[in-house]
């Protein structure tokens, strides 16, 4: 296995569970624990985990994330697939607010050949659509967050409140049924908020990663969305407290 890759999937396998143990990572992965401490060393000064005795844990915690760059590449299958889903749940003519995040873009790539009209909320969803003869795009005002290639400010936030979307779709930094959707930036949060509020339908956009997670700023309960599409299968007791809370789960 290339270096690459076996990097890319320490991070994937540290997003899922939190911890890896270096002999877990040896055993999964197929290489020999001094190969991995010497990855883990790696990552470590690249700002992708964090290395404890005996093994690494995801660098993430409830007031960062890590970058745009660093998640793209994380459990992109899964993102891909949930992308899938959401494009059949898109009736032509849909206005749609396509919120930023790694799992926006995907949704991006795979509604460019559907006749909607899409106001997206990044850089990178934007250059996804651009080219596209069948979405009609809508540009949102308001600052760049280099970071995150997102727009944001009160500009953007003026431009939702003044427009009608039938679906929002929201891409959170962590899901909980305890916390519900929150974001690691406070105005990432309001962005999000405001697209919500300007739209008849809100659909959660939830990979595995950030099942289960909480980050520092507070979007909205679990209860404030009609949809929630992820790649995860859900225990039976999270798809009945989602169920009460009027949520339909779609597991692509």
């Amino acid at each position: 296995m290339r270096t690459s890759e076996r990097h890319r999937r320490i991070v994937a396998l540290l997003e899922e569970s939190g911890f890896a143990a270096v002999t877990e990572l040896a055993e999964e992965l197929g290489a020999s624990e001094a190969t991995l401490r010497r990855d883990l060393a790696e990552l470590d000064s690249q700002g992708l985990l964090h290395r404890v005795h005996g093994g690494a844990r995801r660098m993430q915690v409830r007031g960062f994330g890590a970058q745009f760059s660093a998640r793209a590449s994380t459990n992109a299958e899964g993102k891909r697939r949930i992308a899938r889903a959401v494009a059949g749940m898109l009736a032509p003519g849909e206005a749609i607010v396509l919120d930023s995040g790694t799992t926006a873009v995907e949704v991006a790539r795979a509604i460019t050949d559907q006749p909607l009209r899409v106001v997206p909320l990044s850089l990178p969803s934007l250059e996804a659509t651009a080219s596209s003869t069948s979405l009609t795009v809508t540009v949102p005002g308001g600052e760049l967050r280099r970071d995150e290639r997102s727009f944001t400010g009160p500009l953007t936030q003026r431009t939702l409140a003044d427009l009608r979307f039938d679906t929002a779709l929201i891409a959170p930094c962590a899901v909980s049924l305890e916390s519900g959707a929150t974001a690691y930036d406070t105005e990432d949060a309001a962005i999000k908020h405001a697209a919500m509020r300007s739209a008849e339908r809100r659909i959660l956009l939830c990979d595995s990663t950030k099942w289960g997670r909480t980050a520092f700023a507070a979007i909205a309960g679990l209860d404030a969305f009609d949809v929630l599409v992820t790649d995860r299968s859900l225990s039976r007791e999270e798809l009945g407290l989602l169920t009460e809370a009027a949520v339909d789960v779609v597991t692509a």
